[in-house]
């Protein structure tokens, strides 16, 4: 595969194809997301061209239906990737399908069928885009082209998802209620798009499997789409969806039918890792990398990308400054402003927090993004029956707005409400299955309960998800000393430094004292003396490791430790101090410099019988010299 190194007239033509084509056929999402790219591009690289000789709006031939998902089993690992300068690329799998347009004359017969349609095509646009579904249906059922065609499934599929989504509200709040809206008509659409090699059909034949939870014939519509035609991002999207990890996404990169290093390519695995909760620094490179002047330098939504990949990495700071730049540009853009929200709310900036929910309310009160944001602002001020009344309008927005769920979930946590929080949190968890967070939550709701073998159920769960995050593992350590378990709590705290920050003292002290309680003073000793080691590097008050301090000496002094030295040093600095253990610290230094003491005569006197040993020896090698 050869590099992509920028943007060009291809790039530009196949995006504004891309803007009408998916607008045409009702795609909103994936229409919006193409034009803004295209802004995206300096001005000077978006004049007014000649059609480009790749044609990015036309099918692709019908490809074989092998499964694209049995890879090599050595596969490149992505978080590896080097992307300055970009090297050591993954090699194209076999199987992996190429871009390929339609022939002329396919072409030629399509652009007949689709002049004949044109007027019931225009008609059903407008209809779906007043959301009138079913009429679109009616006037397109006896088109013949595949743009009507497509547009006839797609209307049936909305209008039945309504029907599923109003028949699942009926049964709000009862046991009679599903998990999830069931739509019983997806079998019968799939059955309409089953031996099409049209890529639009086959992103609704990618959808509707994705649905009926046949992920890897999902995954190899997808691929067959992206083939036929790259620059819809709706099918991006659904592939994304069909992704459990980063090993997965890393196999799936060498299957694509583009470069590594094409923008899509990239993009995807950005917004992939980000969905996941699990990018690296490498996803925050590749941002650094499109928003260069050869790509798209003006891109929001690569900005916002970014932003939450620094959201994600803990870097609340630089993805704050992110984000306030994205709205210096487009004051008005409500995508992940709700990630922004959480920021704010984070490092506790209750003043810009509260004038963004103030200034959004009036933008468009209706938008998920929006309720979250200013059920956000009420959490922070601590009125939580008002954040959860604003996270459920989010929910009723969008049902699968998974962050309402899991935020409503927390708020319920606060307000001692553990049953009310699980029913949150396990409705997060019916949206993704994948989000650590959910199942974060619903451990902290049993814990509460003090139901501490369901919340450590919950909490490997969070971890099989998220393995170097330092809360869940201490979580679990929690859990284990509740349930008596020293051992296993020890493991999961040693887990945690992994992860942890290396100035990091709580885990240190936790670990000291469970070692303690199990009588391994030598192994609390050193946990201590790290907290001591690491307060004094810093420079602390000796109030704040005083404590420890005072356990190490005793161990050197009355558990075998013997460090007598050491433990001199350590009760002077805290004799010398205002901490509680003052009084403590002055005794044991006494008895520490009177064991010192005792220790050098102890030594002296050895020191002296050897000598006189000695002595004796050589004396009595000179009578046997004499004698004989």
């Amino acid at each position: 595969m050869s590099e992509f190194t920028s943007v060009d007239a291809d790039v530009v033509s196949a995006l504004r194809n891309a803007v009408n084509d998916c607008s045409e056929r009702g795609l909103t999402f994936a229409s919006k997301w193409a034009s803004e790219l295209l802004l995206a591009i300096p001005s000077s690289k978006r004049t007014p061209m000649s059609p480009a000789t790749f044609n990015a709006s036309t099918p692709a031939r019908p490809q074989s239906t092998q499964s694209f998902l049995h890879a090599s089993p050595t596969m490149p690992d992505i978080h590896l990737m080097d992307t300055t300068p970009f090297s050591g690329l993954p090699a194209r799998h076999p199987q992996a399908p190429s871009l390929k347009p339609l022939s002329p004359e396919d072409q030629s017969r399509e652009l007949h069928l689709e002049a004949m349609d044109e007027d019931y095509i225009a008609s059903a646009r407008a209809l779906i885009d007043s959301k009138e579904f079913s009429r679109a249906v009616h006037w397109l059922k006896d088109c013949k082209s595949a743009k009507a065609v497509f547009m006839l499934i797609y209307g049936q599929y909305m209008a039945t998802e309504k029907k599923a989504m109003r028949d699942w509200y009926k049964f709000n709040n009862t046991k009679n209620q599903p998990p999830m809206p069931v739509n019983p008509h997806i079998l019968g659409l799939l059955q309409m798009v089953q031996n099409s090699s049209d890529p639009w059909h086959l992103f609704l034949k990618a959808l509707f499997l994705r649905r009926l939870g046949r992920r890897e014939e999902a995954i190899e519509s997808a691929l067959l789409s992206i083939a036929g035609y790259p620059w819809n991002w709706s099918t991006w999207i659904v592939l994304g969806e069909c992704i459990g990890d980063g090993e997965e996404l890393s196999s799936l990169v060498t299957l694509l039918p583009l470069s590594a290093t094409h923008p899509l390519v990239q993009m995807f695995q950005v917004k992939t890792l980000n969905t996941l909760n699990n990018p690296s620094e490498n996803e925050l490179s590749i941002c650094d990398r499109l928003l260069n002047e050869e790509f798209f330098p003006l891109s929001l939504w690569l900005m916002s990308m970014r932003a939450c990949v620094l959201y994600h990495l803990h870097d609340f700071g630089n993805a704050e400054i992110q984000f306030r730049k994205i709205l210096q540009i487009d004051p008005f853009r409500i995508d992940d402003i709700d990630v922004y929200s959480n920021i704010l709310y984070v490092t506790d900036n209750r003043l810009e927090l509260s004038k963004l929910a103030h200034d959004f309310l009036m933008i468009d009160k209706d938008r998920p993004e929006v309720c979250c944001l200013v059920g956000n602002h009420y959490s922070l001020r601590a009125e939580h029956e008002k954040a959860v009344k604003y996270f459920r309008r989010a929910t009723q927005l969008d049902r699968t707005y998974l962050s309402a769920w899991t935020l409503m979930g927390h708020e319920y946590v606060e307000m001692k409400n553990s049953h009310a929080a699980i029913e949150a949190y396990r409705k997060a968890v019916d949206v993704n299955r994948k989000d650590y967070r959910a199942w974060y939550g619903l451990g902290q709701a049993y814990e509460l309960l003090s139901m501490h073998q369901y919340a450590l159920y919950y909490y490997q769960h969070a971890t099989a998800l998220r393995p170097y995050d330092v809360r869940i593992w201490q979580a679990q350590g929690m859990c284990y000393e509740e349930m008596h378990r020293p051992q296993e709590a020890i493991e999961c705290l040693k887990r945690a430094l992994i992860g942890a920050d290396p100035t990091e003292t709580t885990i240190h002290l936790r670990l000291a004292k469970l070692y303690h309680d199990e009588h391994d003073y030598a192994e609390a000793a050193n946990y201590h003396r790290h907290v001591v080691e690491l307060c004094m590097s810093a420079n602390k008050p000796v109030i704040e490791y005083s404590r420890s301090a005072v356990h190490v000496a005793q161990y050197h002094l009355l558990q075998g430790g013997n460090d007598l030295e050491l433990a001199k040093h350590y009760m002077e600095k805290v004799a010398a101090s205002n901490a509680e253990e003052v009084r403590e610290a002055a005794d044991l230094l006494k008895r520490i410099k009177a064991a010192l003491v005792m220790k050098q005569a102890e030594e002296n006197n050895s020191v002296i019988g050897k000598a006189d040993g000695s002595s004796v020896g050589m004396s009595s090698t000179a009578s046997t010299q004499s004698r004989s």
